[in-house]
């Protein structure tokens, strides 16, 4: 396993092309990542969107708090399958003993993590597509219209993802399967400190207080303000950037460093 590169001088796109063919391919023939990518966003547009049209019911801002409850369900789609990418295709290459064949071939870790992070963009851009037009059909509510004004925040959320899934990934790596419901759980950990439907105001102060320090949290109060008043505020643009930017450094840095490691006792040892 000596001869499995981590850097490569020139990288090489059409590497990196086979490894999300090879991913669009198993993603095509499985039906529970066809699931994930369709069924759970409109389960849970449904179940939130009824939940939340019946609780505003009883109250005077009806359509504000529909509004609040369906984009923050979509806005959290992008996080998740930004994450999912990197933590349940690693998992997929554990489980199938795949990774050696992998790292048998040229593919550098820098080609590998590349492929993860285009293939979350691009589902994650299909997924949301879908929600938010999922959720114009159901509730009349029409996220399109925000357009490019929430497209920071978009890209911000898929660096939240980034991060996370590094971290996750880093985690299965160098410890293997008996840590992979992590793929799955760990994003959920910052999710009540995120404001995903309520503002930051909602929380308890020491919630607030861990809120400071996750980008996610200025990601969805900027964009509930976008979606409110149309006004993009640059600050919590520039505190989510800053955060993301150091927090996927460390989480690559982690990545990197656990899979040195693994390189050491030998891939196999991870099966």
């Amino acid at each position: 396993m000596a001869n499995i590169r981590l850097i490569s001088s020139s990288m090489k796109f059409h590497r990196i092309w086979a490894v999300i063919l090879r991913y669009n391919y198993l993603f095509k023939h499985s039906l529970d990542r066809q699931v994930d990518a369709f069924y759970w966003p409109t389960v849970d547009l449904v179940l939130w969107g009824i939940t939340s049209t019946y609780l505003a019911s009883h109250g005077n801002n009806i359509n504000f708090a529909v509004l609040m409850i369906i984009s923050g369900i979509v806005l959290w789609i992008i996080l998740w399958r930004g994450q999912y990418e990197f933590t349940v295709n690693i998992l997929e290459d554990m489980w199938n003993k795949n990774l050696i064949n992998m790292f048998a071939s040229p593919l550098t870790l820098y080609e590998w993590i590349s492929a993860f992070v285009l293939l979350g963009i691009v589902k994650a851009s299909i997924s949301v597509s879908y929600a938010a037009l999922a959720a114009f059909i159901l509730y009349k509510i029409n996220l399109f219209v925000y357009g490019f004004k929430l497209l920071p925040f978009l890209f911000l959320l898929l660096m939240t993802g980034w991060w996370v899934g590094l971290m996750v990934g880093g985690l299965i790596v160098r410890f293997g399967g008996k840590v992979q419901n992590f793929a799955w759980s760990m994003v959920f950990l910052i999710a009540p400190f995120s404001a995903i439907y309520y503002p930051l105001a909602a929380l308890p102060l020491w919630a607030q207080k861990i809120a400071l320090i996750v980008p996610s949290s200025y990601i969805f109060e900027g964009a509930r303000q976008v979606i409110l008043t149309g006004v993009v505020d640059p600050v919590k643009i520039g505190a989510a950037i800053a955060l993301n930017v150091l927090y996927l450094t460390l989480a690559f840095w982690f990545f990197k460093t656990s899979f040195k490691k693994v390189l050491q006792r030998g891939l196999v040892k991870l099966y």
